[in-house]
């Protein structure tokens, strides 16, 4: 199997040091590409087409989040993740809306980052877990239903399995390919699944998928989860 393509975002120069020789030590990774602005990752994207983006949030000029969109809308199979300082709960929403796959502090252990990089990889999505239980504290009791729901009591087998694939990151084009039915039925699908719960944004799906545990489960390889059915 080839090795991990991992590009490196940071504005500064001993944080990629640190980067590049914690992740050059890993046989299954390597460095395509490092950048110290959003620009500069975005152009290099483009060029080296990486597996995985480790981010920075705070940079000049153009920062990670804005950095994140244009790169995912450009091209949707680049899994990022976000490597911070920043431990406030408003950029748990930010991340969701953004597409973010991954979340991870500077103050964890190496060992955590590596994980992450290899889970985000996979397709799945992984956010500091002390930050996105503080983050769903502090709704308070806002989006009840969101949060508090049981799925298996309100949704399809199928609508179930989307909802999954959707807080794991996938688009509605790799929802379709994976489960072998239309983009227009997976989009259906999302809004049954949107009216029951009372989600208005993918941000709804990732918050309700932390709280269900579903982001620390390991996924069937193929298909999204056990279920099935139109």
């Amino acid at each position: 199997m080839s090795p991990l393509r991992i590009l490196l975002v940071d504005d500064h120069t001993l944080i990629r040091d640190g980067l590049r020789l914690l992740i050059q030590g890993q046989p299954d990774m390597r460095i395509v590409g490092e950048a110290n602005n959003g620009r500069e990752a975005l152009q290099l994207a483009r060029e080296r087409l990486p597996d995985v983006v480790v981010m920075d949030l705070s940079m000049p000029g153009m920062n990670g989040l804005e950095a994140t969109e244009k790169l995912l809308s450009e091209h949707p199979r680049i899994r990022v993740l976000i490597l911070t300082a920043h431990e406030d709960q408003s950029y748990f929403r930010q991340m969701c809306q953004a597409r973010v796959t991954g979340y991870v502090l500077k103050k964890s252990a190496a060992e955590e980052l590596v994980d992450c990089i290899r889970k985000v990889a996979a397709g799945h999505v992984h956010f500091d877990r002390d930050l996105a239980s503080a983050a769903l504290a502090g709704q308070g009791g806002r989006g009840h239903t969101v949060l508090g729901a049981e799925p298996s009591s309100q949704l399809s087998p199928r609508e179930e399995e989307i909802l999954r694939g959707t807080a794991w990151g996938h688009s509605n084009k790799e929802l379709a390919a994976l489960l072998g039915i239309s983009v227009k039925t997976v989009e259906t699908h999302k809004m049954r699944i949107s009216e029951k719960l009372g989600f208005k944004s993918r941000a709804d799906m990732v918050r309700f998928a932390v709280r269900a545990g579903w982001l620390n489960e390991s996924r069937p390889a193929g298909r999204l989860w056990a279920g099935g059915g139109a």
